[in-house]
């Protein structure tokens, strides 16, 4: 996948959040994630709101529907559980603000994609809490698989990672962060992020 498409697919399953509740049957489940899709995409090609930053137009759609704190516990990795309440929580309010700005900052607008809902998965029987939920987006001629993980928090299900083509949102990140801790534990990773906001911020 050439990176501009990468990037389309990318913004696309990020920014696709969805909540569901425990009892509802396939067909409903993709009704709801295909309304969530479209209410996000109608806000990334909204061109009377463009001019407030893209990040903060979906931020809040994000920050309702995707487990954030789960996400940057498994970014980080077993070295998760060696950062203090106050490094966990201040880690997950920049890793927030990283993945968010990241790939709206990199979003190109061009041709809607087309997105075919498929059947939830539940990939593990004995873990009736984590599902699946397989689409295939169709972009420029080429289909793309990407799978939504969703585990179920409270009373609600989010989203804790994206696989585009196989690849794992998480296993991406971790690749990243992991190193960071190991090389200086959870201050280098801490440093590391702010310094990434900062660096989004001055461009």
């Amino acid at each position: 996948m050439n990176l501009r498409l990468f990037k389309l697919a990318v913004f696309t399953v990020l920014f696709s959040s969805v909540g569901l509740a425990a009892a509802e049957p396939a067909a409903e489940v993709n009704g709801v994630v295909k309304g969530a899709v479209d209410e996000v995409l109608a806000v990334a090609y909204d061109s009377a709101t463009a001019t407030t930053p893209l990040a903060l137009r979906v931020r809040p759609v994000l920050e309702k529907y995707f487990n954030f704190e789960s996400i940057t516990r498994k970014a980080v990795g077993p070295g998760w559980q060696q950062f203090t309440p106050e490094q966990q929580a201040c880690t997950v309010t920049l890793f927030t603000e990283v993945v968010i700005r990241n790939y709206a900052d990199r979003f190109e607008a061009g041709d809607r994609p087309g997105i075919t809902y498929l059947a939830e998965v539940v990939p593990d029987p004995k873990r009736p809490n984590v599902r699946e939920l397989p689409t295939s987006i169709d972009y420029a001629g080429k289909k793309y698989s990407v799978i939504y993980r969703m585990e179920k928090s409270a009373e609600n299900w989010r989203i804790v990672d994206v696989k585009i083509e196989g690849v794992s949102m998480i296993a991406n990140w971790r690749s990243q962060l992991n190193p960071l801790f190991q090389h200086g534990g959870a201050p280098e990773v801490i440093a590391t992020l702010k310094q990434n906001l900062a660096n989004s911020a001055a461009k």
